[in-house]
């Protein structure tokens, strides 16, 4: 048996940055825009960001702010594009909500 080792917290709630072909792009607990399969989550607030946009392509949805939409986008930020990482930490700042665990 194979199996996948997570870098998340079991019972933690995490915020959905994007969904892709029915994936949740989700920061990891090291802070990493990684996706998880949807069904990893139990989706609390199903709400989404009015500032989402989301399109369909071969009867899957992709979903997110537009910003973050480009194709290759979240494979600039890993290669370490400094125009990439700029935007998206640009949009984590402005767009999550960020708690205390203090």
């Amino acid at each position: 048996m194979n199996d996948v080792v997570y870098d998340l917290t079991q019972g933690e709630s995490y915020e959905v940055i994007a969904i892709e072909a029915g994936d949740y792009r989700i920061l990891d607990d090291a802070g990493r825009p990684y996706l998880f399969p949807a069904s990893l989550f139990k989706v609390i607030d199903p709400a989404r960001p009015a500032h989402w946009a989301s399109e369909t392509l071969d009867g899957v949805e992709y979903a997110s702010a537009p910003e973050l939409a480009a194709p290759g986008f979240f494979e600039d930020c890993y290669a370490g594009d400094p125009d990439a990482v700029r935007i998206f930490n640009r949009y984590i700042n402005r767009h999550l909500r960020l708690t205390d665990a203090a």
